[in-house]
């Protein structure tokens, strides 16, 4: 009856030969390596500021007049804009120029305007017309008044 022990004892050493070889066919090399690659970032279209403030009435001695309005942010993602500046730039009569007015205060956004066309809001500035002593300013009745807007 000594045989089944020594054909357990075969099948162990088998199993233990199998597990053994298996792990040999399973070995590998470790290594290190390097690569590249690159990525780009996109830019963004200018937003364009508008005046929704309805400015008349401009005329020696009146009291200035606010200017405010909104974004059109044609971006598919927000734009930050810390404020908001203007300058006049001109008017459509001869005679009556930027000099004839004046445009004052700040007006401050630190904000991210969102995508879309009225969006955000900014406020701040005034326009005034300028009273000059000793001057006939005729050529400024009915002007319109050229405005710059830039956003930063």
């Amino acid at each position: 009856m000594q045989r089944p022990k020594k054909k357990r004892a075969v099948v162990v050493l088998s199993v233990v030969l199998v597990l053994v070889m298996g792990g040999v066919a399973f070995a590998y090399w470790t290594n290190s390596g390097s690569g590249t690659g690159e990525a780009t970032t996109g830019s963004n279209d200018s937003l364009v500021i508008n005046q929704t403030s309805t400015i008349t009435g401009l005329a020696p001695g009146q009291p200035p007049q606010t200017l405010s309005g909104t974004f059109d942010n044609p971006n598919d993602s927000p734009v930050y804009t810390a404020s908001v500046t203007a300058e006049v730039t001109g008017t459509d009569q001869d005679g009556c120029d930027a000099t004839d007015y004046t445009i004052a205060g700040s007006a401050p956004v630190n904000a991210e305007i969102p995508p879309g066309d009225g969006v955000g809001s900014w406020s701040g500035l005034t326009i005034q017309f300028n009273n000059k002593p000793a001057a006939n300013q005729d050529a400024c009745k009915n002007a319109v008044v050229s405005i710059q807007y830039t956003a930063n």
